[in-house]
């Protein structure tokens, strides 16, 4: 099972047919798991939105009189990464045990991909994957990661696809409207194989209430006069200040003029907009990463998280 259904009991491998005992684990321990360090590190893939299960599965490692007397079970395996993962916090004879399984367990078992970490070496995982040297404890406003780097990265490579195929043979200006969209652009337009200039437009809002509106503080530097304009942004909510940029870049003339959206926050949305390409829509919630900041901080996380509610105004 997964982090959110029923998760199978410690096991330890046990004598020629005998069953494996389940570990009770102490008070200050969570259930099922059986060493503090279990529970943290559970807390932390829970925290990221990776998937994971708990001692799924037992290898092999000795057997006497066709009986299995020696096996091992990792702590932990993560499906997304096709890993198996063993904890340990222990010291001498006891680690040196837990490294002569590993490495048995691989000779015997090449197909099967396992590590042996430290507390120190988790997030240097986390980060070998990509989702950066910091942890929950570093990010103390952050509640959960709501899009993975993961899914990022396959979804804009599956928009850049998108748009690809209907400007194909067609020059195409992409604009940007400051800040929240650098990283979703930049990625954006890597992906594109074909000619795209590119230009940004920066906006400030003023006034409150329904008095509230928005202002063109940088504008243009491309004509964009007959050509084919794709406008790409970070986040929708409402549509008012979509509505505002669409209505300025109308005025100027172009070919055509398109909207891609990393995310979609239609809970919120009170005009009606145009969205041709979506990366993803989003429940009604305050996100940060990949760009989007909080407070100007968590602009450079390299995938899209939740603020706790506590700490929005």
């Amino acid at each position: 099972m997964t982090s959110s259904g029923r998760r199978r009991g410690r096991r330890r491998s046990g004598g020629a047919g005998a069953a494996a005992p389940v570990a009770t684990p102490s008070p200050q321990v969570p259930s099922p798991f059986a060493h503090p360090a279990e529970a943290e590190f559970a807390r932390i893939l829970d925290f990221y939105g990776i998937q994971w299960q708990y001692e799924p599965r037992s290898f092999p490692l000795r057997w006497e009189g066709g009986q299995i007397v020696e096996a091992f079970t990792p702590d932990f395996y993560l499906p997304e990464f096709n890993l198996y993962v063993e904890l340990t916090t222990l010291r001498g004879g006891l680690n040196t045990e837990k490294n002569r399984k590993v490495r048995l367990l691989r000779q015997m078992y090449p197909e099967v991909r396992v590590k042996l970490l430290k507390k120190r070496d988790v997030f240097r995982l986390l980060a070998k994957y990509g989702y950066g040297p910091l942890g929950p404890d570093d990010m103390p406003e952050v509640d959960r990661v709501l899009i993975s780097p993961g899914r990022l990265q396959q979804r804009v490579a599956e928009l850049a696809a998108e748009i690809e195929r209907d400007y194909a043979g067609q020059p195409l200006v992409l604009v940007g409207v400051l800040r929240g969209v650098i990283c979703f652009m930049a990625d954006l337009m890597r992906l594109l194989h074909l000619h795209a200039d590119i230009d940004f437009l920066a906006i400030s809002s003023y006034g409150a209430g329904d008095e509230k509106g928005v202002r063109i503080v940088k504008d243009l530097e491309e004509d964009v006069r007959g050509r084919h304009v794709l406008l790409v942004e970070d986040i929708v909510d409402t549509g008012m200040t979509l509505n505002r940029v669409l209505d300025h870049l109308e005025e100027k003339g172009p070919a055509s003029l398109r909207v891609c959206a990393l995310l979609d926050k239609r809970a919120r949305r009170l005009i009606d907009v145009p969205l041709h390409y979506v990366g993803f829509e989003i429940p009604d919630e305050f996100v940060v990463g990949y760009g989007l900041d909080f407070r100007q901080r968590y602009r450079n996380l390299p995938f899209i998280a939740v603020v706790k509610h506590e700490h929005l105004p």
